[in-house]
């Protein structure tokens, strides 16, 4: 595999290192794109070639030098898999990546490979619909105890509460996502990360988790802020084109070890085809996230003088009086394309506002080349205690809508009409 990351003296970007990086056409018959390696074993030259690949599979001994693991069975590796992770590492500038079958597969496996019975996850509110319903309906079965706080406001506004009912028991892991999902509500990571530090315990280091799928690869690099492990719902932004359904978790070779080895024996990984899907759309993400930021900037900027929109949340549009305005100019690179708005009224004038819609997709999910909008409250947050919900600020005149790569003229007509419809 070709690791080339510099010409001369010019350390090459990630945009550039996506069309080739980590893959050799000479290994693949002058291939230029990496083909799909569909298969579920691989043979070995000799029988002490599987004896040493084992060995290092199950941790029977350490890698010599940067020996990496050698293929065996597409449940541990696969070559996709191998090129897509080698690249994923390089945005976020992480050490390791490991690509799930789902964003979802991502976030339980990495949990479960440090979450023991009897410990505490931290976590930021709202979050991802499946997410808070792992946390709060399924780990608490395990023995788990999950204890939230609110994303949107500054952290130490809540760390007292957070440290007090935290109190001496054991912090198994901290899961955030900034921005929220749905309100883009913003967390400070490195507050977050200082809070995670102070629950370590001898040579057990706490992982501060970030979901990072509303602003990354692009424009958020939680790493460079204190986070210990990075998630993605790949089916995103990094997917991007609404046809493949995966996650990756990011960080260095030591947190990511346990998360790596879970991912075998549950097998949650994802599959070459999925991995080749990525690995195409890869070469255009950051000229798709910049398009979409720029259609949503225009997007915010109708919607936030309409009449019929009571309140409009995007990150571009914080006021610097904003106490988290401080937050999104360390930490976040650009606003994105997420927007959330309330309509006046509440689910009635919401549904008839989504039903209305013709050229935005009234559609669950994100970061695609389409538009699509939902209503939070009764699909992807649902599950959500209603009383939760409130307390997040999930309302029933709120709608999420992520900006696709459509003409902005276009996206603006049609959400007019559709706001003509309350």
């Amino acid at each position: 595999m070709t690791k080339r990351r510099k010409i001369g003296d010019r350390e090459l970007t990630p945009e550039t290192l996506m069309m080739s990086y980590g893959y050799d056409p000479a290994l693949s018959e002058g291939a230029v794109k990496s083909p799909i390696f569909q298969t579920s074993t691989f043979a070995f030259k000799s029988a002490e070639e599987g004896k040493a690949h084992f060995a290092l599979a199950y941790g029977l001994r350490e890698p010599i030098g940067d020996e990496q693991l050698g293929l065996i069975y597409s449940r541990l590796n696969n070559p996709d898999l191998e090129i897509l992770e080698d690249r994923l590492t390089l945005f976020d500038r992480a050490e390791r990546a490991a690509v799930f079958a789902s964003g979802m597969a991502a976030i339980t496996t990495s949990l479960l490979a440090y979450l023991r019975p009897g410990d505490v996850v931290v976590h930021s509110g709202p979050i991802y619909g499946g997410s808070d319903h792992f946390l709060r309906k399924i780990l608490p079965e395990m023995g788990i105890t999950p204890v939230g706080f609110r994303a949107g406001v500054p952290f130490a506004e809540v760390e007292p509460m957070l440290r007090q009912e935290v109190g001496d028991r054991r912090v198994g892991a901290v899961l955030i996502e900034t921005p929220a999902n749905p309100t883009n509500g913003l967390v400070d990571i490195a507050a977050v990360a200082a809070f995670t530090r102070s629950h370590d315990d001898g040579d057990r280091r706490v992982p501060l988790m970030v979901d990072n799928t509303f602003l990354g690869p692009i424009y958020q690099m939680p790493l460079a802020h204190g986070a210990d492990i990075v998630l993605y719902s790949a089916t995103k932004y990094i997917g991007g084109h609404s046809d493949v359904i995966a996650g990756a978790a990011l960080g260095s070779r030591e947190m990511m070890a346990p998360i790596s080895a879970m991912r075998t024996f549950l097998g949650t990984m994802a599959s070459p085809w999925s991995g080749w899907l990525l690995m195409r759309s890869m070469e255009t993400l950051k000229l798709r996230m910049e398009a979409a930021t720029r259609n949503a900037g225009a997007i915010a900027a109708f919607l936030s003088t309409h009449p019929r929109i009571k309140h409009v949340d995007w990150l571009g549009l914080m006021a610097d009086d904003d106490p988290m305005k401080p937050v999104y100019d360390r930490q976040c690179l650009g606003a994105g394309s997420m927007i959330s708005f309330e309509v006046h009224g509440g689910e009635a004038e919401a549904f008839r506002f989504l039903n209305a819609l013709s050229l935005v997709k009234l559609a669950v999910s994100l970061g695609g080349t389409e538009s699509l909008a939902q209503h939070p409250q009764t699909m992807t947050h649902a599950d959500v205690d209603p009383d939760h919900q409130v307390t997040l600020g999930i309302t029933p005149a709120l709608v999420r809508l992520s900006v696709g790569i459509e003409d902005a003229t276009d996206l603006a007509a049609d959400l007019a009409n559709a706001l003509d419809a309350i």
